[in-house]
């Protein structure tokens, strides 16, 4: 099927730890099935890969990239996500500081839609 490990590998957990405030800011809108009653994990590890946010109910992954993403550099991730079932969603940093309510509106159609 596809491999969502419970265990939290060392970087994860320090990913977990260090979260950003871009990133803290979403957990805090997420958590506790605030969105839309869906459960969402934070740095998640499916496959070689640990996502900012999963949502396995619904089968999709949220990512906020800041300046060292880019399209090419994330497209053999996002492939391997979307090959296992995943539907991918990707904000940048930004959008979330200046669209907040927009990134979440967006976030709560892809649940919606699954």
């Amino acid at each position: 099927m596809y491999p969502v490990r419970r265990q939290i590998s060392p970087h994860a957990a320090r990913l977990r730890r260090d979260m950003t405030d871009v990133e803290r800011k979403l957990w805090l809108a997420v958590r506790n099935r605030r969105l839309n009653g869906f459960k969402f994990r934070r740095q998640a590890t499916v496959g070689p890969f640990i996502v900012d946010f999963l949502c396995i109910e619904a089968r999709l992954i949220v990512e906020l990239d800041g300046g060292q993403h880019g399209e090419a550099a994330d497209a053999p991730r996002t492939a391997y996500l979307e090959a296992r079932g995943f539907r991918v969603l990707r904000f940048w940093n930004n959008d979330v500081i200046e669209s907040f309510d927009g990134v979440l509106e967006c976030i709560g159609r892809a649940l919606a839609s699954r």
